[in-house]
């Protein structure tokens, strides 16, 4: 249940201060569930393998001095403690940490934790109230239960591969791992549903939010369901537009760049045709509204990109702003950076590190008007870190507790 305020962390603050969660698993979708809860001042209690710890900590090419630098980013504002959970008395310590907890948030192979002697019957015998997230491939449930699963086949199972790309080339994937991140959010909402359904409905108790990659991506697939259900459509990869959708798409400038402009509403286009100094083009046939648009779609946008083609990135985007047309640049992360909307934003947080010393980091969202995140610190360098601080402190256990436990490799 909720922590008593004199025993939260006065550094963590935010919405979701007081509420205590136990990170277990690795790599990225389990961890960046809990993230979204640690932005927001819960109490992120994350659990490590002794030694090494998650994989998390060296993943990543590009380093500062020898160390990560994604690391400190996804485990900012978490505590980190170590279990050998194939060991009794480090799944006792879980058992221990349970009691305390509000939330647990997992994203093993299903059965893992029932195989420990770690399921939600038996937590839930210890913390009827507990909260119990978990994260997988292809969900607890189903004849693909038991396989492994990792972003790129989530993403390619659910129908998010095949739409991406142009006609009749490979399906290639984005440059991020989509759906894990897009796992760990639909994760963070079911367990916020839990808790409200716990404590602001009066329900009481604790239940299981069942997160699956596939899944989650499939939720992103807007009408293509209905479109192949009632018009047999089966949707294709569009290149750098959307089928049927037009103006939607990126176009060339004099200086070699792309912005992305986006007029298909009837409105909209029609100050778009104002401001390429051609009004007749919003009552031509071919384009006067969104279905005949859509039906000449390519040439259409040969005409806006020979118009686009005389100004540069900037220029046009200043242009088509003044004339209340959604257009924008296509960032690369070096000129995000410099964008002074983002910077007013409070996108990039500069946190002072010991070791990074003036260190960039993302800034939070949503912004919430009455509650206030912070970056209390950056991702524990140290597997273990806060031993000393959760078993000794929170969980009452000896000082000689811990060198023994230490003495035999379970934390």
């Amino acid at each position: 249940m909720p922590i008593a305020e004199t025993d939260r962390d006065p550094r963590l603050k935010g919405p979701l201060a007081g509420v205590r969660v136990i990170e277990m698993g690795q790599l990225l979708a389990g961890p960046f569930t809990s993230s979204r809860l640690a932005d927001f001042g819960a109490e992120v209690i994350k659990v490590e393998t002794p030694g090494k710890g998650d994989p998390m900590r060296e993943w990543g090419h590009h380093r500062f001095k020898g160390r990560p630098v994604w690391w400190p980013i996804l485990a900012r504002n978490k505590k980190s403690v170590t279990a050998n959970l194939r060991d009794e008395r480090g799944q006792d310590l879980i058992r221990q940490l349970v009691k305390e907890a509000d939330v647990l948030v997992e994203n093993f192979k299903p059965g893992t934790l029932e195989k420990w002697g770690l399921g939600p019957d038996d937590l839930h015998e210890i913390n009827p109230g507990l909260i119990i997230g978990r994260i997988s491939g292809y969900g607890q449930t189903g004849p693909y239960a038991d396989r492994p699963g990792f972003a790129s086949v989530g993403e390619a199972m659910s129908g998010m591969r095949y739409i991406n790309g142009f006609p009749d080339m490979p399906p290639p994937r984005n440059g991020i791992s989509l759906g894990d991140t897009l796992t760990g959010m639909f994760a963070a909402q079911g367990i916020l549903m839990a808790l409200y359904q716990r404590d602001a409905l009066g329900g009481g108790k604790g239940q299981v939010v069942d997160a699956a990659i596939t899944e989650s991506c499939f939720q992103l697939m807007e009408g293509t369901l209905p479109e192949y259900d009632k018009a047999g459509i089966v949707r294709k990869p569009s290149g750098t537009g959307l089928p049927n959708v037009a103006p939607s798409n990126i176009y060339p400038t004099l200086d070699g760049n792309y912005v992305v402009i986006a007029a298909n509403i009837d409105p909209m286009y029609r100050r778009l045709c104002t401001a390429m100094d051609k009004p007749e083009l919003a009552d031509d046939p071919r384009f006067v509204d969104h279905k005949a648009r859509g039906e000449n779609a390519e040439e259409l946008d040969a005409i806006i990109g020979d118009w686009s083609s005389t100004m540069s990135a900037a220029e046009l985007t200043k242009h088509l702003d003044d004339h209340a047309v959604v257009v924008g640049p296509i960032n690369s992360i070096a000129d995000l950076v410099k964008d002074p909307h983002f910077q007013a934003r409070d996108m990039f947080l500069t946190v002072k590190d010991d070791f990074f010393g003036d260190f960039k980091v993302p800034g939070f969202a949503p912004k919430l008007t009455e509650t206030e995140s912070s970056v209390a610190w950056l991702g524990p360098p140290d597997v273990g870190a806060h031993n000393r601080e959760i078993y000794g402190d929170l969980l009452g256990m000896s000082q000689d507790d811990l060198e023994a436990l230490a003495a035999d490799g379970i934390i």
